[in-house]
């Protein structure tokens, strides 16, 4: 369900965004078209900032816990945006328009700083283990930084994730995920060596039925 609904947010914000940089150059060249466009595409707009709004509301529910401050500081910045902008196209105020569509295009950064601050914090998580001079077994690896997702038996769907018990994957091409990520699963290459993702790729063979 979260794969579903991470990727119908992401149609939505783009398909919003798209339609509010039209609004906003027609509102700077030529008010009479931007009247005629927005008449036209009135309903339109109510549907896609509906389902803007109900995709980002679903992935607070059924997404991962322990979101981190950008998360919060990028939601405030996606339902500031659209009050701002009805308002700002309704009045023709040129001010509120652009600090709409600012909104939008700098919640696109910050959706990537906090993909950035997750991995730099399950790196320098690693790292302290390997000062500690312990070394981490398969389940060890899993427990640590896939249970979360994943689930102890590797089916518990959180934020998406693939049910590990059923897969069909074979152990290269699971190497190549775990390394290179897919999705909205973080790529591990930079946390783990390639020691430890064979070993936590070992265990994760262990979990299939």
């Amino acid at each position: 369900m979260y794969t579903g609904l991470l990727h119908s947010h992401k149609l939505f914000v783009t398909l919003f965004l798209v339609h509010y940089l039209v609004k906003t150059i027609l509102l700077f060249s030529n008010q009479v078209k931007l009247e005629s466009y927005a008449k036209k595409t009135k309903v339109v707009e109510m549907i896609i900032s509906f389902f803007f709004l109900a995709t980002g509301v679903g992935l607070i529910f059924t997404g991962e816990g322990g979101m981190p401050s950008q998360f919060y500081i990028k939601l405030a910045m996606v339902f500031a945006s659209i009050p701002l902008a009805i308002v700002g196209f309704k009045k023709s105020n040129k001010v509120l328009a652009a600090i709409a569509i600012l909104l939008i295009i700098g919640s696109y950064g910050m959706a990537e700083m906090i993909k950035g601050a997750k991995k730099e914090e399950k790196k320098e998580a690693m790292e302290e283990v390997r000062n500690g001079g312990v070394v981490l077994t398969g389940i060890e690896l899993y427990k640590k930084n896939c249970e979360n997702c994943h689930g102890a038996e590797g089916n518990a769907g959180v934020s998406g994730a693939k049910d590990l018990s059923i897969s069909t994957l074979s152990t290269a091409d699971k190497k190549v995920i775990v390394s290179k990520g897919k999705g909205n699963m973080t790529a591990y290459d930079g946390i783990l060596n390639a020691s430890e993702i064979n070993s936590v790729v070992e265990y994760i063979e262990t979990l299939k039925k």
